[in-house]
């Protein structure tokens, strides 16, 4: 009797093992890295599309647009995420062809923890890029109290924040920083990772809000909805046309505006301090890198289904995470880059 229920219990802990392998096997898991900007959209993404598609499943690592670009360079993931649009000569040392798939435009935010000022600080270009420069250091300074007149500024040191990691946040950020001081372009210029002058270094858009949550009389940058999360206010920056605006899904939009009527077939463009009396000032796409020629054809059919998805479904999303949707005109054109990859 005990040998026939021993027996009994081993066949179906066998069945159970057997039925566990096969549903294991049936599962596709797709591995992407890369931009902390996007994170949390892509993480409710993620999230959702197992809903509809329970055979597979995302492992999204967010390490920075550096190492994104990184790893789908060396092949070690299936998709980068980056909110840096590569190079020519890094799309030439790639082994085999890359595509910029946009998937959302994002704020970058300037946020600060300034002890008294809640919310609705105003920054001038020239005023951003000389705090890092390190050149206006004292919170009360004349040239911040110009524009911030009735708010009660400390005479206290501003402590200047950055990200340690290469990042597509301090790509856009540095970008916009080039496009209004030439003193910046000249001495310290754009990119994933920069020679900052003053600071200290946080790692990820979480690092840097983390920073200056804690931290009084900071200054940093991070993505709008990172901003949103830690409860951290944000400054309104002055754009192009000369007014100061705030930072939102309105304004992110309105910087896109004129981009999309001349987007490039390769969707590499820049968003950064764009024309327009309501446009926010720092604003970028985001970019999903993928090849188009796949090894994995099962894994490839999977992700242009969940590209497909993201580009109806997942756009829907976007708003209230702070995201701004594609334009309709940019939407059609990825779906079509879509349907290369193979």
């Amino acid at each position: 009797m005990f040998q026939r229920i021993r027996k009994g219990i081993v066949a179906v802990a066998a069945l159970a093992a057997f039925v566990a392998a096969g549903t294991a096997h049936a599962e596709t898991l797709i591995n992407g890295a890369g931009a902390t900007f996007p994170y949390p959209l892509y993480s409710k993404w993620f999230a959702e599309y197992a809903k509809i598609d329970p055979g597979v499943k995302f492992n999204y690592q967010s390490i920075g647009s550096g190492g994104g670009i990184k790893q789908i360079s060396a092949q070690t993931v299936d998709f980068g995420a980056s909110d840096k649009f590569l190079s020519d000569q890094e799309l030439t040392a790639a082994p085999a062809k890359l595509l910029h798939i946009p998937t959302v435009m994002g704020a970058v935010v300037v946020t600060y923890n300034l002890p008294g000022v809640a919310k609705g600080l105003k920054l001038s270009s020239e005023v951003l890029a000389d705090v890092y420069e390190g050149k206006i250091a004292s919170w009360n300074d004349a040239r911040i109290a110009k524009d911030n007149a009735g708010q009660k500024l400390p005479a206290k040191p501003i402590i200047v924040v950055h990200r340690s990691d290469g990042s597509g946040t301090t790509s856009i950020f540095t970008d916009y920083l080039s496009s209004v001081s030439p003193t910046w372009a000249q001495s310290i210029g754009k990119g994933t990772s920069v020679k900052w002058p003053v600071g200290l270094g946080g790692k990820g858009n979480e690092g840097v809000a983390g920073q200056i949550k804690t931290t009084p009389y900071t200054i940093g940058y991070v993505e709008l909805a990172y901003a949103f999360e830690n409860k951290l206010p944000y400054a309104f920056l002055k754009n192009r046309e000369g007014h100061f605006v705030e930072p939102s899904i309105a304004s992110t939009t309105a910087a896109a505006a004129g981009a999309a009527k001349q987007m490039p077939a390769d969707y590499r463009i820049s968003l950064v301090n764009q024309p327009g009396k309501n446009a926010y000032p720092i604003v970028g796409f985001t970019w999903l890198l993928i090849y188009q020629d796949q090894k994995d054809k099962a894994k490839a059919k999977k992700l242009v289904e969940f590209l497909n998805w993201e580009l109806k479904q997942g756009q829907k999303m976007a708003g209230k995470l702070l995201y701004a949707p594609l334009p309709a005109n940019v939407a059609k054109m990825v779906e079509k880059t879509v349907k290369s990859i193979r």
